[in-house]
C-alpha cells in the first residue's frame, strides 16, 4: 500500500487509467456484441450446472444484454473500481479476479439452470463491499471515512442483492459482494509500520505527569493512517 502522498497520487493516476481502460474494453466488447445480435452474451454467459460455462465466469463480467444494461453499470463500475484501485493497482487486479470468481461461482451453483447470466454488476457489488470495509481492516482513517460515506450513500444497492429481486441476477450481486468483503480481509495491509525513534520523544525529566510523549502521539496518528 502506498504510504507517502506522492505514492498515493501516483497510484491514483494509475487507477484512473486502469478503470478508463477497463471501461473502454467493456464498451468495445459491447459494440462487437451488438453487431452480432448479442451472440457473445449467449455464447459466453454463465449457466448454472453447465460445466462448459465454468471458464466463462472470467468473461461474463465484460458482456451485457443491452445498451441500457451497460449504461446502468458503467458509472458505478468506474466510481467503485477507482476507489478500490487507488491504493494499489496490483492488489486491485487480484481483487477483481477474486470477485469475478466468487460472483460467477455463486451464480453457477445456485441460479436456475435456464438463466444465462452476464454483466459487470457482480464486480460493482464486489468493489462496493471492498471499499466500505477496507479501511477497517487496514486501520486507515481516510479509507474508513471513504467507506462510511460510500456505504451511507449507496446502501440502497443492497436491495438488489437479496432473494427474489426481479429482473436482475441478485445471486451474482450477492456473490460479488461476498468476494469484495473477503478481498478486504485477504488483501489487508500487513506491512509492519516503521516505529518512531525514541529520540523524538521529549526527555522524561521534562515531561509533565500524564502528558503523552511525542513518540506516543506519532504512534496514535500512524495507527489511524494519518502518517
Amino acid at each position: 500500500m502506498p504510504d507517502s502522498p506522492e505514492q498515493m497520487i501516483a497510484e491514483a493516476r494509475k487507477a484512473f487509467f486502469v478503470m478508463f481502460g477497463l471501461l473502454a474494453v467493456v464498451w468495445l466488447v459491447q459494440l462487437a456484441n451488438f453487431a452480432d445480435h448479442y451472440a457473445l452474451s449467449r455464447d459466453y454467459a454463465v449457466v448454472s450446472g453447465d460445466l462448459g460455462t465454468l471458464p466463462d465466469i472470467l468473461v461474463a463480467p465484460l458482456l451485457h444484454w443491452s445498451w441500457a444494461h451497460i449504461e446502468s453499470n458503467s458509472g458505478p463500475l468506474f466510481v467503485f473500481g477507482f476507489l478500490a484501485a487507488y491504493r494499489g493497482v496490483l492488489r486491485f487486479l487480484a481483487l477483481t479476479l477474486l470477485i469475478a470468481v466468487s460472483s460467477g461461482a455463486v451464480v453457477w451453483f445456485f441460479e436456475r439452470g435456464d438463466v444465462a447470466t452476464v454483466g459487470a454488476s457482480g464486480l460493482i457489488f464486489g468493489y462496493f463491499g471492498y471499499v466500505v470495509v477496507r479501511g477497517l481492516f487496514d486501520r486507515h482513517l481516510i479509507d474508513t471515512l471513504v467507506g462510511v460515506v460510500m456505504g451511507a450513500s449507496f446502501a440502497y444497492l443492497l436491495t438488489v442483492a437479496v432473494p427474489g429481486t426481479p429482473g436482475v441476477s441478485w445471486l451474482g450481486h450477492l456473490g460479488g459482494l461476498l468476494g469484495g468483503l473477503l478481498g478486504a480481509w485477504l488483501f489487508r495491509d500487513r506491512h509492519t509500520r516503521t516505529p518512531v525513534p525514541a529520540a523524538t520523544a521529549a526527555p522524561a525529566a521534562h515531561q509533565a505527569p500524564g502528558e503523552p510523549t511525542r513518540a506516543a502521539l506519532y504512534k496514535e496518528l500512524d495507527d489511524l493512517g494519518l502518517l
